[in-house]
């Protein structure tokens, strides 16, 4: 197991990645600015640290942090930026659900799905960047549970858990024309089948939902 943690985030290179939507059939390229990304998805310990407060089903320390919604994430990516004196990335607006990113920010923030897959991937093509058994907990090797952090191989790059253990929630909306203010999940989970755990797999869920297999990892711009 990695003990490093999540406060020694991994510079991820800028490149390209292609996106698609198995639902629409729809694919688009992005071009990525290099950027930071936490190694692992956030833990409960360092989520008690600086909101007070364990919401998650599973307790131990170094489980990821679960039962967290979007909005959430995005208070307590504001909440550790304040702490360590970095500018917020998130301007939030009391009383409306709504958030405006400050992109020259440099306090932490939830990575853009293409960021994440881009990260995912780390430079392979495949569906995968390893064998599935050896990179992710997910329902056919998980006993139905989640795991401690850093417990599979990483990929290329030196990130752990990208693929199963808990869905990760990123910045974008899903498709506001159809879905609103549905945001983006990536990576599958420990309940899931082999098939949800691919690079390429989206999922969608309200910035208000709240489940035991859905957690986040920070990023902080460069």
């Amino acid at each position: 197991m990695d003990t490093r943690t999540a406060d020694e985030m991994v510079a991820v290179p800028p490149g390209r990645v292609t996106l698609s939507d198995r639902r629409t059939q729809r694919s688009w390229p992005v071009e990525l600015a290099p950027f930071r990304l936490a190694p692992f998805p956030l833990t409960q310990a360092r989520y008690a640290q600086v909101t007070g407060e364990r919401p998650s089903s599973a307790q131990g320390d170094r489980l990821p942090v679960e039962g967290v919604s979007w909005w959430d994430a995005v208070r307590f990516c504001n909440a550790r930026s304040a702490q360590e004196g970095l500018a917020p990335a998130y301007r939030l607006h009391p009383g409306v659900e709504r958030v405006e990113w400050d992109t020259s920010a440099d306090g932490y923030r939830l990575p853009t799905e293409a960021e994440w897959e881009h990260a995912c991937r780390a430079g392979t093509a495949e569906a995968r960047y390893g064998r599935l058994d050896e990179i992710a907990w997910h329902r056919g090797n998980s006993h139905e549970r989640m795991h401690e952090v850093g417990g599979r191989q990483p990929n290329a790059w030196g990130l752990y858990d990208m693929l199963g253990n808990v869905w990760e929630w990123c910045w974008d909306l899903y498709d506001a024309e159809v879905y609103g203010s549905y945001r983006v999940l990536r990576g599958g989970g420990w309940f899931d089948e082999r098939w949800s755990c691919r690079a390429s797999v989206r999922r969608r869920s309200h910035p208000t939902f709240r489940i035991d297999d859905v957690g986040f990892r920070l990023a902080r711009s460069l």
